[in-house]
């Protein structure tokens, strides 16, 4: 028999003056047993990077993307599932919220969008790369290495993108489950169409539309994996008109049927969004506030 994996992950809120820019700061670490690696798939969430130690996962994505052991893993905002095959590891984590790409970032999201890359390469992360050097730097040592990501942000050369303030409000309308059609969503944020469009693709990586389906889809998928029990038809947003719509979408965000995705086994999402849940009191990242985990909407 094999011996049983391990996962411990542990989540810290940005400090106040970061809150509103990133998701939340985790340190994970990974021992897959005598199997050797865990396989498990990421669902739609925003932009983030992952940093492993001593070596990072293999990951691959539906449309032909493929990494190989990459410990400076980036990418972007997703609609689909990333694949990935850990070894035994050590990493650090954070996703970007759609004002913190905007402002770290500051590259077209839709360019990005279900985009995975090697950071030590791609050129777009030459920034974040001596942050990927320095962490882990010496023996492991969690605060320090939690304060070498706060500092690296807190100097990092940054200026509030002109848009901030629609792009709080589009993200506040977002995880507002009142919110369900992009007239409505629109209203919310009181400007055009035509412009809420353009900052979503440009911030959020996807239309207003697509956005709208992925929180819908997300609550649900969300619901199901904090209380099984559920079963799918308990899992659903109300949003949705039937079953049939829900399995279409499920085939769209994840690739195969909700019925597949509940007969195989998710180790290391399950574990994160289970203590994702406890810390945060947000299962996923795509719920998270605009002002910050467990924050009020902006």
């Amino acid at each position: 028999m094999s011996q049983q994996h391990q996962i411990n992950v542990r989540f810290y809120p940005p400090p106040e003056d970061l809150r509103g820019y990133f998701t939340t700061f985790y340190v994970t670490e990974i021992d897959p047993g005598e199997d050797g690696v865990l396989h498990d798939s990421l669902h739609p969430e925003w932009a983030g990077m992952r940093f492993f130690s001593p070596t990072g996962p293999n990951a691959w994505t539906d449309a032909g993307q493929r990494l190989e052991g990459v410990r400076f893993l980036t990418q972007g905002p997703s609609s689909h599932p990333i694949h990935f095959a850990m070894p035994k590891s050590r990493l650090w984590g954070f996703g970007f919220l759609p004002l913190g790409w905007a402002k770290f970032v500051r590259l077209p999201a839709a360019e990005f969008a279900n985009h995975i890359c090697d950071g030590a390469v791609k050129p777009e992360c030459a920034p974040f790369r001596p942050l990927a050097a320095a962490l882990f730097d010496g023996a492991p040592d969690e605060a320090a290495e939690l304060q070498r990501i706060i500092d690296f942000f807190r100097d990092f050369p940054a200026k509030d993108p002109l848009d901030w303030k629609r792009i709080v409000a589009i993200h506040s309308a977002l995880v507002d489950p009142q919110v369900s059609t992009v007239q409505q969503l629109v209203a919310r944020v009181a400007a055009s169409q035509r412009t809420v469009e353009r900052i979503s693709y440009k911030h959020f990586g996807f239309s207003p539309k697509l956005l709208l389906r992925r929180q819908r889809f997300m609550r649900s998928l969300a619901h199901f994996m904090l209380d099984p029990t559920l079963k799918w038809i308990g899992a659903m947003d109300s949003h949705y008109h039937d079953q049939a719509q829900f399995v279409r979408d499920f085939r769209e965000f994840m690739g195969v049927s909700p019925r597949e995705y509940s007969s195989r086994p998710h180790p290391v999402l399950e574990r994160f969004t289970q203590e994702r849940n406890k810390a945060l009191a947000s299962a996923v990242q795509t719920l998270d506030m605009p002002g910050g985990t467990g924050n009020k909407a902006a």
